[in-house]
């Protein structure tokens, strides 16, 4: 059982430390560069190359079974999923082989309507991380970290 973050932009990789802490669990931090290292033995921190999607790369081609994905990239989720991991979002949101299909395709959707819009050039960003989200991640990792232990 390893849990493996996507941490370009991850806003709760304290959160993850913890958890991972509690159930004595490995954790790889992956990102392109300029992420602290942990001084946890449990936390190992992996600089991929520079590059578009690198860091997805290196996580999808480990991560299955057994392990858990901590990502907001829907592309790297579908892939994880489909090898078998338990995938989840930041704001602990579980994305599974049952709603994997739908929120892809709605991505797909949204990125076509925001080419086809020049008003919708700007995306938006979306609403900001809460403390609700947060409270929420820790919830599903909890859990998901239980379920990996029971099977």
């Amino acid at each position: 059982m390893t849990i493996y973050v996507d941490a370009d932009a991850c806003p709760v990789k304290a959160e993850v430390e913890r958890v991972s802490q509690r159930h004595n669990c490995p954790v790889k931090i992956v990102s392109n560069g300029g992420i602290r290292p942990s001084a946890n033995p449990l936390i190992e921190t992996v600089i991929v190359a520079s590059g578009p999607d690198e860091a997805d790369k290196w996580i999808a081609e480990r991560a299955g079974p057994g392990d858990v994905v901590i990502t907001a990239d829907i592309p790297l989720a579908a892939v994880c999923v489909k090898g078998g991991a338990i995938v989840l979002t930041h704001a602990g949101e579980e994305l599974s082989a049952a709603n994997i299909g739908n929120i892809l395709a709605t991505r797909d959707l949204m990125a076509d309507l925001r080419a086809a819009n020049p008003l919708m050039q700007g995306g938006g960003g979306g609403r900001a991380f809460s403390k609700a989200d947060r409270s929420r991640f820790l919830d599903a990792l909890e859990r998901a970290l239980r379920r990996v232990a029971r099977d």
